[in-house]
């Protein structure tokens, strides 16, 4: 009974609390002018801070359904612009389809704190749009704006290195999501002259890295990336290096999901690089191609869809055969050490073979591996493919051990995305005859 008067008495609590936040929304939108509206959207941002779970689940319900544009406004304004296409018919157009909800984020925006609220926001926005489809008005919304406020233009790339303020530091341990950084002696190996780690940050996030990338120099395109985050490794003269591998992409914040920061942050770290080091003259990656054993897994269906011509499509079809004899028709040996270390050279073959086939045919269409789109879609040409590149056991159950490189011809990105653009992918010539 005490507990059902708890409960009780915190529901209360909470409908108060959005009450306050929805009238103080109102507000905000319906005031006129800016230096109150300032005070206003701090208010409200601050209502919006401490609210639990349950009221951020409140709070997304009444952005998706009260703030929306009046269908009627919408449809006059659309009759008047297709009855006299106009500059003003068209702006007037434009200003009845905007939901109340993106000027009621503009104006929150105004606050002090207020990025920092909105995209933490969105994170939890994101993490119940499955279970509330309906939601996704909202979050279109968001969406739409971050991309505008957190435009490359604006933001602020920065070297991180031992010097850097501890809490900082910290932030990159945690947020590491490619290669788990083992603690400080870790961290401080890969933070050596001859690595370089490079992170975006907003100006109303100073302390905050949105996202990071670690770059190895070495004197040749890396195979394996047990050397490169090796804590005992010697250390080499960075100015005498003539490849700068890229070998860990981290996003820091979810609420920026779907915000493009990877493809401008790779770039513009090349450049500094260039200008830094003249004598780096190669600029790839070495990537985990994490969908290829599930993709294995599950049987791949191996047909004329995947754009293949018949002689590379039969042996694609021979290559999968053969693994199936290797691994006894279990591919879930192929993610295990013991499995692999059975295959012979010819299994072996297969492997890369299929893998070439997951990365060219499949990666342009839906389901596709997501960090080969990432990079083939920024423009990288797909250059190397690596076995036992990665015998983590992370690296065995995401594919097999392999990894691939990328390469980034500063000359030839905007062709290579064009091209992935239309469907096709930029290969080398040593890939392509994995086909």
């Amino acid at each position: 009974m005490f507990d059902e008067l708890r409960q009780a008495s915190e529901r209360r609590q909470l409908l108060r609390q959005m009450r306050r936040v929805l009238l103080a929304a109102r507000r905000l939108l319906s005031e006129r002018g800016e230096a109150n509206s300032v005070h206003l959207a701090g208010e409200l941002i601050g209502l919006i801070d401490l609210l639990p779970a349950e009221g951020l689940q409140l709070l997304f319900e009444r952005l998706a359904l009260d703030f929306n544009p009046d269908p009627q406004a919408v449809l006059a304004a659309a009759q008047a612009y297709a009855d006299t296409p106009g500059a003003a018919q068209l702006q007037a157009l434009l200003r009845a389809s905007e939901p109340p909800r993106q000027e009621l984020f503009r104006r929150l925006n105004r606050a002090p704190g207020a990025t920092g609220v909105l995209v933490r926001l969105r994170r939890s926005l994101l993490a119940g749009l499955a279970q509330h489809p309906h939601w996704h008005s909202v979050e279109a919304d968001l969406l739409h704006l971050f991309s505008s406020w957190f435009n490359p233009g604006f933001l602020q790339m920065r070297q991180v290195d031992w010097n850097s303020p501890a809490q900082l530091l910290e932030k990159i341990i945690r947020h590491e999501a490619v290669h788990a950084i083992d603690g400080w002696d870790d961290l401080r190996r890969r933070l050596q002259p001859d690595r370089r780690l490079f992170a975006f940050f907003h100006p109303q996030l100073p302390e905050e890295p949105l996202i990071f990338v670690e770059v190895a120099l070495a004197d040749q395109m890396p195979a394996a990336i047990a050397p490169l985050i090796d804590k005992q490794a010697p250390v080499a003269a960075a100015e005498r290096s003539k490849v700068a591998a890229f070998y860990s992409i981290s996003n820091c914040e979810p609420g920026l999901k779907g915000v493009s920061l990877g493809n401008f942050l790779i770039k513009r770290v090349a450049e500094q690089l260039q200008r830094e080091l003249p004598r780096l003259k190669t600029f790839c990656t070495l990537s985990p191609i994490p969908g290829f054993a599930a993709w294995l897994q599950t049987g791949p269906v191996l047909d004329e869809s995947l754009g293949l011509k018949k002689p590379a499509l039969e042996r694609a079809r021979q290559a999968l055969q053969t693994l199936l004899e290797a691994s006894q028709g279990d591919f879930g040996r192929l993610s295990q050490s013991a499995g692999l270390a059975k295959l012979d050279d010819k299994a072996r073959e297969a492997l890369l073979r299929l893998c070439a086939v997951y990365l060219i045919a499949q990666t342009p269409r839906p389901g596709g591996d997501p960090v080969a789109r990432f990079h083939l879609d920024n423009g990288a040409r797909l250059e190397r493919l690596n076995l036992d590149g990665n015998p983590s056991s992370k690296g065995l159950r995401q594919s097999c051990g392999m990894m691939v490189n990328y390469l980034y011809d500063l000359d030839r990105i905007e062709t290579h995305h064009e091209a992935f653009i239309a469907g096709e992918v930029a290969c080398s010539r040593a890939v392509t005859a994995l086909l």
